[in-house]
């Protein structure tokens, strides 16, 4: 069975993964597979998990905030600000749902900050049309 090999690019870390013989992932028009061979392509990946199998038949998921997937010259590239790979699913999909209750709950704070800032500029409009500083 012939392979490819998987490029992972994320900011702060990077991994090659030789004899890979699919990946499977998702993107805007859904769920989709790849083997080696398969024509050139590129597309966004959609934020959550996908998944390659080794040619030991075993599977591997990653899981990414969405990132860029490129298959070339029998090369897989996928380029996001991070990942996580892992064996095991139960633990990848914590550690994913992990780190999206904590980007919401940083979205909440930024929300929340940009609410108050835009009472204290109200605020200070009206007080610059009644004249006082």
């Amino acid at each position: 069975m012939r392979g490819f090999t998987l490029h992972l690019q994320g900011a702060t870390q990077y991994e090659q993964v030789e004899g890979v013989a699919s990946f499977v992932g998702e993107d805007a028009s859904g769920s989709f597979g790849i083997q080696a061979g398969h024509e050139c392509v590129m597309t966004a990946l959609s934020y959550g998990l996908a998944r390659y199998r080794t040619k030991q038949d075993n599977w591997v998921y990653l899981a990414f905030p969405g990132a860029i997937l490129y298959f070339v010259g029998n090369a897989l590239y996928i380029s996001c600000r991070r990942y996580l790979r892992d064996e095991n699913y139960e633990r990848i999909s914590a550690a994913l749902l992990d780190q999206l209750l904590a980007e919401e709950e940083k979205l909440r704070e930024i929300r929340q900050n940009l609410d108050q800032l835009e009472q204290e500029m109200f605020r200070r409009l009206w007080r610059m049309g009644k004249g006082e500083s």
